[in-house]
């Protein structure tokens, strides 16, 4: 009996992953948002959320999780000349948080503070399910969250490992710890 419910257990493990997968965040279309949140921490997510800030759709950005030794010419120099508009009026650098839980957190303020009710979220596409949890658990129903992955070609073990992340903290909010 205990050897049938640990295979069980063993087989929805493999299926959810297998499931997770197959099932990775997907870039948002058009939809305007009041502001764009960025998760530092993967390639391609700043240049995404100043890609969403020129096309207008949206009215600001935080960069969240941004090393506190990070400047807006540090990442003019790495964004390029065209991107420099956006920088200088419309993105703010928050330093505050240090991992997805405290991205949500931090981002909470900074949308109160700014009277902002919607965000487009910003990360990699193997990160995008734990965050949106995250996002969706701390601002609940008072903002809408539009989920935006960037495309990337994660390795199995970053997808293994995402995925454990993501199955531990939905335990620890069921477990209320």
């Amino acid at each position: 009996m205990i050897f049938r419910a640990g295979a069980l257990l063993l087989l929805l493990y493999a299926l959810g992953f297998a499931l997770f997968g197959v099932t990775l965040g997907e870039p948002a279309g058009a939809e305007k948002t009041d502001s764009v949140v960025v998760l530092t921490g993967g390639p391609g997510r700043i240049e995404r959320g100043v890609e969403v800030m020129r096309e207008g759709a949206a009215k600001r950005m935080l960069v969240a999780g941004a090393d506190p030794s990070v400047t807006r010419a540090d990442l003019r120099r790495r964004l390029g000349a065209k991107s420099a508009s956006v920088l200088r009026c419309c993105v703010e650098l928050g330093s505050e948080s240090v991992d997805t839980r405290s991205n949500a957190e931090e981002a909470g303020r900074w949308l109160e503070r700014r009277g902002y009710r919607s965000l487009r979220l910003i990360t990699s596409d193997w990160h995008m399910r734990r965050a949106e949890y995250e996002f969706r658990r701390h601002l609940s129903s008072r903002y809408t969250v539009v989920p935006d992955g960037v495309r990337t070609k994660p390795r199995l073990t970053t997808l293994f490992g995402e995925y454990n992340k993501y199955l531990l903290r939905r335990l620890a909010v069921l477990l209320d710890m």
